[in-house]
């Protein structure tokens, strides 16, 4: 079995409340509920808009100087507005559940292997 992050993108002018596709709450929670039952779901959470975001930069390496920026990193047409976290037994099962997020039809997926942490 392998771990991928599902990246769910939004256009960036859509109207936000707290939480991104706050309407949709209950095709994400359906969805969060199949993919437990199946074990497949190790975790997700919904972002708060981008526009509560902050950059950091440290220049000149580690111990440099700390630069914060208000705002996101990147300005895009599309933002990170959540994840679920999928174990699969391969990249075919990890786009099957992918597929079935609101996001996949509201906006787009990423789908991304997590690469193991070596310590």
């Amino acid at each position: 079995m392998a771990l991928y992050v599902a990246l769910c993108y939004y256009d960036r002018d859509q109207p936000w409340d707290s939480v991104p596709d706050k309407e949709f709450t209950p095709e994400y929670t359906e969805f969060a509920r199949r993919a437990t039952e199946a074990g497949v779901m190790r975790g997700g959470e919904a972002l708060h808009p981008v526009t509560m975001s902050t950059t950091i930069t440290v220049s000149g390496g580690k111990g440099g100087d700390v630069l914060v920026t208000d705002g996101p990193y990147a300005e895009a047409k599309e933002v990170l507005a959540g994840y679920f976290l999928l174990e699969a037994a391969d990249l075919d099962e990890a786009i099957a559940w992918a597929a079935q997020i609101p996001a996949a039809w509201r906006g787009k997926i990423e789908l991304r292997p997590v690469a193991p942490a070596h310590g």
